[in-house]
């Protein structure tokens, strides 16, 4: 058969509404937590018996957003800086010949929301509205591998990136009770860099705004310093 037709089994909730800002893998941030939503005819109980005794998922999922723009045989991976060209799945880039992900989460719990079926997860890299099409549990003898080796990914990404906040988005975040980790999550978000690559080689100042949950956020990058200026709630 040369092509296939699945269905979509449930939709991701994220913090992130763009894909601007989202960690280049899963598990960098542990604060990201999300909800995966099974919908009928998928949110059965039984679809899911047994689920709570594995820690972590693997999540199968489209890559929505981009899949309308096609596919390259060679791409300019991030972490070499946007400069070297390597080949398509040589990479987990999202411009494929199938636009498919894959994601390993944390399973934080799971619970019933009237006719939906709630998987609350957490250490999640997927932009808000990701249509899953599978679900797999993660088996740790099978799937963690020590003698593996990454390429020129070898190692998890570091920067030398501070944050800081204004007194402003510093209070802001004290005052959001229903998302007490929002601090800890921009701050984590700000460090990994989520600059495209050809802009970290700029020394002048440079303004960014991004949309976590339903807030706006707005910083200044100025050498390795960010500073979070300003955070609002979208109307």
């Amino acid at each position: 058969m040369s092509s296939f037709q699945f269905n979509v089994v449930g939709t991701i909730e994220s913090p992130y509404k763009q894909k601007f800002a989202i960690p280049r893998q899963p598990g960098l941030i542990a604060e990201a937590r999300g909800k995966l939503i099974l919908s009928p005819p998928f949110a059965d109980d039984d679809i899911v018996r047994g689920i709570e005794s594995f820690s972590h998922l693997w999540l199968v999922f489209i890559f929505h957003e981009t899949a309308s723009k096609g596919w390259s045989p060679l791409v300019r991976p991030p972490r070499l800086g946007g400069n070297a060209r390597k080949g398509v799945f040589a990479t987990r880039a999202t411009f494929r010949p199938n636009p498919i992900g894959l994601s390993v989460v944390k399973l934080e719990k799971v619970y019933r929301q009237r006719n939906k079926l709630v998987l609350e997860l957490s250490g999640i890299d997927l932009l808000d509205g990701t249509p899953i099409l599978d679900i797999k549990p993660y088996l740790p003898y099978a799937d963690a591998l020590p003698d593996a080796t990454g390429g020129f990914a070898d190692s998890a990404p570091e920067t030398l990136m501070a944050v800081s906040f204004s007194e402003q988005a510093r209070e802001f975040c004290l005052a959001q009770t229903a998302h007490p980790e929002l601090a800890l999550l921009i701050e984590k978000v700000l460090k990994q860099d989520p600059r495209p690559s050809y802009k970290k080689q700029r020394d002048a100042e440079q303004h960014y705004g991004m949309t976590l949950y339903h807030f706006n956020i707005k910083w200044t990058v100025n050498g390795e310093q960010n500073h979070v200026t300003e955070i609002s709630q979208l109307p």
